[in-house]
């Protein structure tokens, strides 16, 4: 049998995610798996499609960036889908883990993908460091700070921390944050 699985980072990248899902039923993928998350977060729908997959069933993904964030990450999910007799398939790349080919370029590829990604973010890294010399990079805004009165007026009332960072959609940790910073609460 064959599964898909999709992913797109954001709400935005909406397209992608449909072109991911018609690519897969294309080639047969008979249940696809798709969440909109960041590589970074829990994927839940990538851990249901890896636990629905039996021996002799492929896992199907349009790309190989859509499956795994690192060369360690991608080998983690290798060593699980062999270890339960599962093949991959990456169509972007027609790749193929059902043969030795396969499985050495799977290798090669995911290396190559992580010293990429391992570039770009120097690349920002080293963009930002030059924007803020210029004093033209400020970060984000920060968004906690901006409600420090309300956490001193909700902490006056008797609210409890997780009370009101609930209340304010903020962390609880920018609460604890605040009432440190604050010297009457010290």
């Amino acid at each position: 049998m064959l599964i898909g699985y999709a992913r797109t980072s954001t709400l935005e990248q909406k397209a992608s995610l449909e072109a991911q899902r018609e690519s897969l039923r294309a080639v047969g993928c008979e249940r696809v798996y798709e969440e909109q998350v960041s590589s970074v977060a829990p994927r839940e729908a990538l851990r249901a499609a890896m636990e629905f997959c039996r021996e002799g069933d492929t896992l199907v993904v349009a790309k190989l960036d859509r499956l795994a964030r690192s060369v360690k990450h991608l080998g983690e999910i290798v060593e699980d889908l062999e270890s339960r007799r599962v093949d991959l398939r990456v169509l972007n790349l027609g790749l193929d883990t059902s043969n030795a080919t396969g499985k050495l370029m799977l290798n090669v590829l995911g290396s190559v993908a992580q010293f990429e990604r391992e570039m770009m973010l120097e690349r920002q890294r080293e963009g930002i460091a030059k924007a803020k010399a210029m004093g033209k990079y400020k970060g984000r805004k920060p968004t906690a700070k901006a409600k420090a009165a309300e956490v001193v007026q909700l902490l006056a009332e008797g609210r409890s921390k997780r009370e009101i960072a609930r209340c304010l959609g903020i962390s609880e940790r920018s609460v604890y944050r605040i009432v440190r910073e604050l010297p009457c609460f010290l």
